[in-house]
This record gives structure tokens, sequence and C-alpha cells, in this order.
């Protein structure tokens, strides 16, 4: 599976983005989708999952502000980020996997290149 993410920019404080995750291959429908992302200095963090059966699971800093959806025929998973806070600002990753646990970034197997999203106060 390769996966390109898009959406990343720049926005002001209380600003939404969507950002998109495109998947390749016919199995996409198959596989658990995370968003992860990694502020400057700071390791890599969970964020939202989405299971292949149609579990989401959020990081309790961002939960009731954004929210991860999938279109398996479009093979893409999305990250609808509203109310977004500076604290936000990093580069957002989504990862692909047949895993056990949706939020630990080690048990999957793609990633895509990173997105950035700058917040501004």
């Amino acid at each position: 599976v390769q996966l390109q993410a898009s959406g990343g920019g720049l926005v002001q404080a209380g600003g939404s983005l969507r950002l998109s995750c495109a998947g390749s291959g016919r199995t996409f429908g198959r596989y658990d989708m995370g968003w992860f992302r990694q502020a400057p200095g700071k390791e890599r963090e969970f964020v939202a999952a989405h299971s292949w059966s149609g579990i989401t699971r959020y990081a309790d800093s961002v939960k009731d502000r954004f929210t991860i959806s999938r279109d398996n025929v479009k093979n893409t998973v999305y990250l609808q980020m509203n109310s977004l806070k500076p604290k936000d600002t990093a580069v957002y990753y989504c990862a692909a996997g047949q895993v056990r646990h949706t939020t630990l970034e080690h048990e999957y197997d793609y990633w895509g290149q990173g997105t950035l999203v700058t917040v501004s106060s």
C-alpha cells in the first residue's frame, strides 16, 4: 500500500482544515487507518484511527474537534480538523496496517510522507 497525504497548510487559530490520505491497492478497505502527528522537538503521537470495521478512536487532545472518516471506494481516509489550536501545529502522517491496537504506531506497516499543518495564534 502506498499512501499520499495532502491538505496541510497555514491556518489561524479557530480555523479548520481537512487532510486527505489517498491509498493505492485493491485491499484498502481491509486496512486499519491512522493519523499521527509530530510536533517540532517532540515524538510522534497518535491522533485518530478508523478501523477496517468502522471503529474510530481519538486522542483526548483532539476529541470533539477532529473527525476521521474513510471512503473505501476512493481509497481515501480523511481527517477533518476544526477549532484548531497552535498546539496542533505538526507534521501529520497517515498510516495503514492490520493492527491489534489502532493507537500504537509501531503496529502500522505503511506510512505516508506527511503533510505540515501550521496553526498561528
